[in-house]
C-alpha cells in the first residue's frame, strides 16, 4: 500500500456544528453570567472550560484524560475555542464544589452525607429553557435515585456490599432538571422530603410547573405523599406491600383479567388511607387516596400470609380518581425511563468515571455531565430536522458515527474562518 502525505484534515468535522449551534443559543454567554466571574488575567473562559468538557463526550472520549491524549490536537484547530488542559478543567470544577452537608436522622445512628449544589441546578434549568428542552405543558416529573459504584475515598458501602454514591435524580421528559448526590450509605428513602422540597422549590423559582409526578415505592413516605400532594395536581407512587397494603388488597371485591403475551393480569382497585400509624392523633392529616393493584399467579404457588393467595402484587397509590386503572398502570410504567437515563449517564456522560477522590467535588462534575446530556438531546433533536442521517432515539455513540466524524478543515480566505467539509453531507444550515 502506497502512502500519500496530504494535509491535515480534522476528523471530528462535525463538533464544528455541535458547538456552533451552542453559539446560536447563546450557551456561552449563559455561563460567563451565571459562574464565578474569573480573574482577567486568565486565559480560559468558562466558555472555553465547559465547551471542552462537553467536547470530549462528543467525540467519543469516557474520562477527563481523554482531552490531552486523543483530542486537544484536533480541538485545538478550531478558530474561536481555546483548550485548556484537564487540569485546568479539573480545577475549576473544584473551586466551584461546596462543603457537603453531614446530617444525623432522629432515630438513626449514622451520619449521612448530602452534596447540594442549587446554583449549577439553576444553571441547569436555564440551560434547558434557553433551548426549549422542558417541552409544552403539562410536565411529569421523574424522581429516582441510582448507585454510581466506585472506590473513591470517602465513598461508602451501599447495600449491595458495594462502595460508591447515590444520587437522586429528577426528569423531565428525557431531559435532568435536578441532581443531588447523596454518599452510598444513604439509601434512596433517607431524607428524601428534604430532597424533594429542594428539587420542588428550585421548580417554583424558574416558573416550572409540573403537573403530574412519578416515583418508585422508596417515596412510599408519609412526608414524601403530603409534599407531592401540594406540589403536583396528580402523583403514581409504587406503595410498598406491607401489612396495610396487603389488607386493603384483601378487601377488593371485583378485579379485571387481562391476558397478555406472556402472562395473565388481574387488576382492581380501593379507596386507602395510608400512613394510619404515623398520623395517630392527627386527624386532619388524614386523607383518602387511590390504590391500583395488578396482582399476577405466582409459579410458586406460595401463598401471601395476609391475602391468602399465591400471587405476586404490585400496588400503585395515586390523587388521580379520573383515569382508568390500567390508563394509570401505563402511565406509571412509563417511568421506567429513567432506568434507561442512568444507562445513558453512566456509560455515555462520565458517570462511571469520575474524577474526584471527594463527593462534592464529584457533584459538580456529574452536574456539567447532565447538563451535557441535556444538550445532546436538544443537538440530535434539532439535527434530525437538518441531516437525513440522523434520528431522535440515537445514542451519542451512533451520532459520533454519523454526524460527528465528518473530515473537515479550517481555511482561512479574504480574513475569514471557512469550514472546508469533505465527503458527500447533506446538512442543511
Amino acid at each position: 500500500m502506497k502512502i500519500i502525505n496530504s494535509t491535515h484534515v480534522n476528523p471530528f468535522g462535525g463538533l464544528n456544528f455541535v458547538l456552533e449551534e451552542f453559539e446560536q443559543q447563546g450557551i456561552g454567554e449563559l455561563l460567563e453570567q451565571n459562574l464565578p466571574k474569573l480573574p482577567n488575567q486568565c486565559k480560559y473562559s468558562w466558555k472555553d472550560i465547559l465547551y471542552a468538557f462537553w467536547s470530549i463526550y462528543f467525540c467519543g472520549g469516557d474520562c477527563i484524560e481523554d482531552i490531552a491524549t486523543n483530542l486537544k490536537k484536533f480541538l485545538e484547530e478550531i478558530p474561536y475555542l481555546q483548550i485548556p488542559s484537564p487540569d485546568r478543567i479539573l480545577d475549576r470544577f473544584k473551586e466551584l464544589s461546596l462543603p457537603k452537608t453531614t446530617i444525623k436522622t432522629p432515630r438513626g445512628k449514622r451520619d449521612h452525607q448530602l452534596s447540594i449544589h442549587e446554583h449549577i441546578n439553576a444553571l441547569n434549568i436555564k440551560i434547558l429553557m434557553k433551548v426549549q428542552g422542558l417541552g409544552k405543558a403539562p410536565l411529569t416529573l421523574d424522581y429516582d435515585n441510582t448507585y454510581v459504584f466506585n472506590n473513591k475515598a470517602d465513598s461508602n458501602n451501599t447495600y449491595l456490599k458495594q462502595y460508591g454514591y447515590c444520587p437522586g435524580v429528577g426528569i423531565i421528559g428525557n431531559n435532568i432538571v435536578y441532581v443531588e448526590n447523596r454518599n452510598g450509605n444513604s439509601h434512596a428513602g433517607i431524607l428524601q422530603h428534604e430532597t424533594l422540597s429542594r428539587m420542588f422549590s428550585l421548580l417554583d423559582n424558574h416558573n416550572v410547573v409540573v403537573n403530574s409526578f412519578r416515583a418508585d415505592s422508596a417515596s412510599y413516605l408519609n412526608e414524601v405523599v403530603e409534599l407531592v400532594a401540594k406540589k403536583v395536581t396528580n402523583f403514581y407512587i409504587k406503595a410498598r406491600i406491607n401489612a396495610s397494603v396487603a389488607k386493603a388488597i384483601k378487601d377488593i371485591e371485583h378485579w379485571q383479567r387481562i391476558e397478555t403475551k406472556q402472562e395473565t393480569v388481574y387488576r382492581g382497585e380501593i379507596l386507602f388511607t395510608p400512613f394510619l400509624r404515623a398520623n395517630r392523633g392527627k386527624k386532619a392529616s388524614l386523607k383518602t387516596y387511590r390504590l391500583v393493584v395488578s396482582k399476577v399467579e405466582r409459579k410458586d404457588k406460595q401463598t401471601n400470609l395476609f391475602t391468602n393467595e399465591a400471587y405476586i402484587y404490585s400496588a400503585i397509590l395515586t390523587n388521580d380518581f379520573d383515569a382508568e386503572p390500567t390508563e394509570i398502570v401505563y402511565f406509571y410504567n412509563q417511568r421506567g425511563t429513567t432506568e434507561k437515563e442512568f444507562d445513558v449517564l453512566k456509560n455515555d456522560f462520565g458517570w462511571n468515571n469520575l474524577p474526584f477522590s471527594k463527593l462534592e467535588q464529584n457533584t459538580v462534575f456529574m452536574i456539567f455531565s447532565a447538563i451535557c446530556r441535556n444538550l445532546y438531546h436538544h443537538i440530535i433533536t434539532r439535527f434530525t430536522t437538518k441531516f437525513e442521517g440522523l434520528k431522535t432515539n440515537f445514542r451519542i455513540k451512533k451520532f459520533i458515527f454519523r454526524f460527528i466524524t465528518i473530515p473537515a478543515k479550517w481555511v482561512k480566505s479574504s480574513r475569514q474562518y471557512k469550514l472546508r467539509i469533505y465527503g458527500n453531507t447533506h446538512f442543511k444550515t
